[in-house]
């Protein structure tokens, strides 16, 4: 997984792991706003983003407008940015999904994060202005990554391809006893046919007689029910063949096995989105950097 911790090789977590898993850290910040970017990570992306919001929080300034506050609450399930006094949340952000992240390490105060939008699927840049903690809340986020991912890989996320093949094979398995089952269908229907088509016409049968096509078999109607008939040896026809297999076993008679749970249920596609989901953000890691964002003349404070 690429998680670039250069700068920080030297440092170590700041918060206990249960503090993250089981509760949250929470800090208070300036909401700079958020804004698309055309990439999931780099510095020059995050730096571009940042020149922005901040030249449209200074007309904002201008204006009489404030920088609104906001609470981070952080933990293993996300980011959460909430209204101080109300604790509405403004936007929840997923840590699989958080690609990048950096601070300011000149002035403490400026840090961002890319995440991809849940909905949209794009990629946004989100800027805050804090009280000289920018770097703790950057480890701290970090932190809560690399302790998502661990948990990730030990409720089962490590065997998600696995898991994926299984499932494929399965479905296809499924697939292939239901082409089987209307084969069958398929098969009893045309003996069905060919008995009446062949009907010797000595016979004293009350049934109109069908026109029959270039190979001497009577076209199908679905509309109209086939009655069989007695063979002309005066014996009965034969039983019908054996019904559709039970689709819920496969080919072997054994109960299809669920690839998330071990179960007799199929594999849940919604529950292997997420998983797919959340494999791909994991996979492509949370990059911590420290960067310089104060060079431009509109870095003014509030």
């Amino acid at each position: 997984m690429n998680r670039a911790f250069n700068r920080k090789k030297d440092k170590s977590w700041m918060h206990t792991p249960e503090a993250l898993a089981k509760h949250y850290i929470a800090y208070n910040a300036k909401f700079l706003g958020n804004t698309e970017v055309e990439a999931p990570k780099g510095t020059e992306v995050v730096k571009d983003a940042v020149r922005k919001l901040k030249f449209q929080r200074h007309i904002k300034k201008s204006e009489g407008q404030k920088i609104p506050k906001v609470e981070l609450q952080i933990s293993i399930y996300g980011v959460k940015i909430l209204d101080p006094k109300t604790k509405d949340v403004q936007h929840n952000c997923q840590l699989h999904r958080i690609s990048f992240c950096a601070d300011d390490k000149t002035d403490k105060r400026i840090f961002t994060f890319i995440c991809k939008d849940s909905e949209s699927n794009k990629h946004l840049c989100y800027v805050f202005d804090s009280e000289k903690c920018a770097e703790e809340i950057t480890l701290t986020i970090g932190q809560a990554f690399d302790l998502a991912y661990k948990k990730f890989l030990e409720s089962g996320g490590k065997d998600v391809e696995t898991r994926k093949q299984i499932g494929g094979l399965q479905k296809r398995i499924q697939e292939l006893e239901t082409e089987n089952a209307e084969l069958k269908k398929q098969l009893q229907e045309l003996e069905e046919q060919l008995m009446i088509a062949h009907v010797p016409p000595a016979e004293s049968i009350s049934m109109k007689l069908q026109s029959t096509d270039v190979f001497d078999m009577v076209p199908f109607s679905p509309v109209t029910p086939l009655v069989p008939t007695k063979a002309s040896n005066g014996c009965p026809p034969p039983p019908p063949t054996t019904l559709p297999p039970d689709m819920s076993k496969d080919l072997f008679g054994a109960e299809p096995f669920d690839p998330f749970t071990c179960g007799a249920a199929d594999f849940p596609p919604d529950i292997q989105s997420k998983l797919d989901e959340m494999q791909e953000g994991f996979k492509m890691g949370l990059t911590l950097e420290g960067t310089v964002f104060s060079l431009d003349p509109l870095d003014s404070r509030c």
